[in-house]
């Protein structure tokens, strides 16, 4: 079985778990009837509409 020889120093094992602590940026995509940028699978914030027909009404 291994065995490390020596002691894993505290910053080099808190470097190794700082990039699970960084968000990426989140998808964007185009709505295709106004062309505002939304996140996927979301109602459009701009126009109110969703999968081809008004889900909510903006004014």
């Amino acid at each position: 079985m291994a065995v490390p020889k020596k002691k894993t120093s505290k910053a080099k094992s808190r470097s190794r778990r700082a990039s699970a602590w960084k968000l990426g940026t989140p998808a964007r995509s185009v709505c295709p009837r106004c062309g505002a940028a939304k996140l996927p699978h979301v109602v459009c914030g701009n126009c109110g509409w969703y999968n081809g027909r008004q889900a909510i009404d903006v004014d």
